[in-house]
């Protein structure tokens, strides 16, 4: 209980905890049970269930009925203190890792593959944490979060602790950091990419959002190191805030003396279909690096690995080195290839800012016309979807709106938000043709069979995604096996 300061207990104090919960149906016998407040539902009514499974100990910001006997240890926050917890639980894992923490609006999943990929090859056994699962030496775990719950957290950072995992590069979304699902983690690194806006249904404001992300910084190890984007107009804020001395990079702008006050910056950058080249620069002198993954977007992924690296110890060749050995990141400006003559790209573009710079970079690296496949997932920032919809017209030479993941929503109510957006483009500015195709497989082989010679095919929103999720039910699907699935029809070859 030393993790959790200011708190009181009730009731008996000599129990053995054998696990953390904050869900009743995984309570377990000996276990603790946190009670959360969330948005629909307050764990505080769900104790009796938690207690009749086993519960040893319940965990509360107000006093509930509960044998004498058992303890109910009192806090002003369940959220806050369960990380503390957690983390003293599991014998805070992080203390014996280097923790990289990465936030921001987008590229958090590519760059934490780049910064594994950065410290896999200086030796040393790295782990990613994030959308796309665990990915670990000794194998890929799925989750459900980006950022899962505390002792989730706590648990799986323990077991890449057991496993001999050395460094971990994890993906921190503002909701964890709103949610206090990190507290009680140690970063040794926090790295900051971009901010646009986002997930604004549930932060309620700009300022909010901004302050979610701020708090990584607070959370980082003054001993270590934050590394930001100096592109970005919030990358001061999360300067200020950070404890740990801070490095920037810079994708734009520069010359031989660079940005002021940038450590590490790009010239030379060359987009081409196979991905990019450019020469990642400092004040000391430069190296070139390839990338196998399209996108300026993705050079500053790259820009904040090598910082990233840099600021552990990484020589900047040896980073470069390195990041020409990533093939790939699943459903992150992924090629599917069959042998046509024209290019298509899935991408996990689901942002205004992710789909305009995909589709920005599309438009760089094509002689002919972009179509682009989207949508926008249901019970979500609906902001965003007039500004989906405004970009692809902007940008794009055909767009298919389509669904996305409907989750509770009606699929034609989310399109006509999209639409929306598009009717109010006035026409000087209104590239696309436009075509509506609620079903997602048929809305992929649409743009397909659309596509010619020399186009290029961007099928956005979903990226590594397995599945569709439509009123609470996830259906298999993939984007990349659908794309090779309509392209094998179109050249007359039986689809698999």
């Amino acid at each position: 209980m030393a993790a959790l300061p200011g708190h009181t207990i009730r009731g008996g104090t000599d129990r053995v905890i054998a696990g953390v919960a904050y869900h009743s149906g995984r309570v377990k016998p000996g276990f603790l049970f946190a009670a959360i407040r969330g948005a629909h539902h307050d764990g505080h009514t769900f104790v009796p269930e938690a207690l009749r499974r086993g519960a040893s100990a319940v965990l509360v910001q107000r006093p509930v009925a509960v044998p004498p006997d058992v303890p109910q240890i009192l806090v002003a926050d369940t959220r806050a203190a369960l990380g503390a917890l957690a983390a003293a639980f599991y014998g805070h894992p992080a203390d014996a890792l280097t923790v990289i923490g990465v936030t921001g609006t987008n590229g958090k999943g590519v760059t934490t593959f780049f910064i594994d990929a950065v410290l896999r090859g200086a030796g040393y056994r790295s782990a990613i944490m994030g959308t796309m699962g665990v990915w670990a030496p000794a194998g890929v775990i799925e989750t459900d979060r980006t950022t899962p719950e505390a002792p989730d957290l706590q648990h799986l950072l323990a077991a890449l602790r057991d496993q001999g995992v050395t460094h971990v590069a994890a993906e921190v979304a503002s909701h964890a950091l709103a949610l206090h699902r990190v507290d009680g983690t140690r970063f040794r690194v926090a790295v900051f990419t971009n901010l646009t806006p986002d997930h604004l249904d549930f932060h309620g404001t700009w300022e909010a959002y901004l302050g979610a992300k701020r708090r990584l910084f607070t959370l980082v190890d003054p001993q270590g190191w934050s590394v930001v984007n100096a592109d970005d107009p919030a990358a001061e804020e999360m300067a200020r805030a950070s404890r740990a001395p801070v490095r920037r990079f810079a994708l734009h702008g520069g010359g031989r003396s660079g940005p002021p006050g940038v450590d590490l910056w790009a010239e030379e950058v060359v987009l081409d279909l196979e991905g990019c080249t450019f020469r990642a620069t400092t004040a000391q002198g430069s190296c070139p690096v390839r990338l196998h993954i399209g996108g300026a977007f993705n050079v500053a992924n790259a820009l904040a690995a090598l910082a990233t690296g840099m600021a552990l110890g990484v020589p900047l060749e040896a980073g470069a080195a390195a990041l020409e050995t990533v093939r790939g990141v699943p459903g992150r400006f992924e090629p599917v290839q069959e042998g046509q003559d024209f290019a298509v790209i899935v991408d996990y573009a689901h942002t205004p800012d992710g789909l305009e710079n995909v589709l920005r970079t599309a438009r760089q690296i094509t002689r002919g016309r972009v179509v682009v496949v989207f949508g926008c997932g249901g019970d979500r920032d609906r902001a965003k979807r007039p500004m989906m919809g405004r970009l692809a017209v902007e940008l794009a030479d055909l767009a298919v709106v389509t669904s996305d993941n409907p989750r509770s929503e009606e699929p034609v109510a989310i399109i006509d938000e999209i639409l929306q957006g598009i009717r109010a483009t006035a026409g000087e500015f209104r590239r696309a043709r436009v075509e509506v195709e609620p079903d997602r497989r048929a809305a992929i082989h649409h743009a397909i069979d659309a596509a010619a010679p020399g186009d290029i095919v961007i099928i956005a929103g979903k990226g590594h995604e397995t599945y569709q999720e439509v009123c609470g039910v996830r259906h298999p699907f993939d984007d990349r096996v659908v794309a090779r699935e309509a392209l094998r029809a179109r050249q007359g070859s039986v689809a698999p």
